[in-house]
């Protein structure tokens, strides 16, 4: 009796350890403990925020990449764009298997190309547990969490995507709006110190 409470305390614990299916495990980019944070709400399938992506996000991270946070939350526009959610719950399929900015930088790179299959030769291509995230993604697990920051993102005005927030103030998408809005921050912060 005694062994089978220990086992049941055992996968309770392990239970408690590994995130649930409303959590993320993505990883923001940049600094973890940055003191500016960027977060950008964006939607797999839209052209202008795989624009942004290269040509604002990549330039931001390599000039400010030691001192902001920079986290990505989902709003894909299902009206306009078929395969955004799907797109997004597959990314958070990735995420539980430590791939996540992987398959963000995969799924802009070869938008043009997404649909339901793509979504599986992407998994293959990251060498991703094929079973694990087949069966996550077709489980619709990660919906509510991609929903979640979807209606966060409504929730603080967004309407379209890209948009970006730096220190919870919305900022236009642009390299030199998001910088501006970044030093404008780190100056405020070097203030206080």
């Amino acid at each position: 009796m005694k062994r089978l409470s220990f086992l049941f305390l055992v996968a309770f614990l392990l239970a408690a350890c590994t995130p649930s299916d409303t959590e993320t495990t993505r990883p923001p980019l940049g600094n973890p403990d940055g003191v500016v944070k960027v977060v950008e709400y964006t939607d797999l399938q839209c052209p202008a925020c795989r624009a942004v992506h290269i040509g604002v996000v990549k330039p931001l991270l390599a000039k400010y990449g030691s001192v902001i946070r920079f986290d990505l939350k989902h709003f894909p526009l299902r009206a306009q764009h078929r395969y955004a959610l799907d797109a997004a719950e597959s990314s958070e399929c990735a995420a539980d298997q430590g791939k996540f900015w992987e398959f963000i930088d995969l799924a802009f790179e070869k938008q043009d190309a997404l649909s339901y299959p793509s979504l599986l030769a992407w998994a293959q291509q990251l060498k991703l547990d094929g079973s694990k995230f087949e069966n996550c993604w077709k489980s619709r697990r990660k919906k509510d969490l991609v929903l979640a920051d979807y209606n966060e993102g409504r929730a603080l005005g967004v309407e379209g995507t890209p948009a970006f927030f730096v220190n919870g103030v919305q900022v236009q998408a642009g390299f030199d709006t998001l910088s501006a809005a970044v030093d404008k921050a780190l100056g405020g912060y070097q203030q206080r110190l």
